[in-house]
C-alpha cells in the first residue's frame, strides 16, 4: 500500500482512506451535538441537531441525526439519514452553544401541537355524539340499528 492511502476501521467496517483528499476528522458519537446545514429554494439555514444513531451499512455507512428547524410560526423536529447520497445538506460537530432555538420554544411548540390535536379529537367526538343523537330517527324502523347505537357499536 502506498503512502497516500490508509485502512481504518469504523464499527467493524474497514475503509480505505485516501490521505490526499482527507480534510477533516471529527469524532461523533450517539448524543453528540451537531450543526445541520440545509439548503433549499429560500437559501441556507443552520439548525441544531443530535446524533441519534449510526447504521454501518457496508456500501453506505449512514449517520442518523435528529434536528430542530425553525419554521415561520413553528418549530419542527426532523430526522436525517446522512450518507454519501445526501444532497443539499451538511453536518459538522457543534463546538459552541450557538443554538437558534431555545428548549422552552420547542417544548411550547409540542404543547401547542398536542392541544391542537386534543381539541380536534374532542370536536370529532362531539360531532359523533351529535350525529348519533340527532340522526337516530333515520333508523327508527330498524330496531337492531337502534340497539347497536345504544350499545355504542358503529356501522
Amino acid at each position: 500500500m502506498d503512502d497516500t492511502k490508509q485502512i481504518i476501521e469504523v464499527n467493524g467496517v474497514k475503509l480505505e482512506v485516501d490521505l490526499r483528499t482527507a480534510r477533516r476528522i471529527e469524532e461523533l458519537r450517539v448524543g453528540s451535538r451537531v450543526k445541520v446545514l440545509t439548503k433549499d429554494y429560500s437559501g441556507t439555514q443552520v439548525n441544531p441537531g443530535i446524533v441519534v444513531g449510526f447504521e454501518p451499512f457496508p456500501s453506505k455507512p449512514t449517520i442518523v441525526v435528529a434536528y430542530v428547524k425553525s419554521e415561520y410560526n413553528a418549530v419542527g423536529l426532523h430526522t436525517l439519514s446522512y450518507n454519501s447520497d445526501s444532497k443539499d445538506i451538511e453536518i459538522i460537530a457543534s463546538i459552541d452553544d450557538d443554538f437558534s432555538v431555545s428548549r422552552n420554544e420547542v417544548l411550547g411548540w409540542f404543547d401547542r401541537e398536542e392541544r391542537k390535536h386534543t381539541d380536534a379529537l374532542t370536536e370529532l367526538a362531539a360531532k359523533r355524539a351529535f350525529f348519533l343523537e340527532r340522526f337516530k330517527a333515520y333508523w327508527r324502523d330498524q330496531p337492531l340499528a337502534d340497539q347497536l347505537v345504544k350499545d355504542g357499536v358503529t356501522f
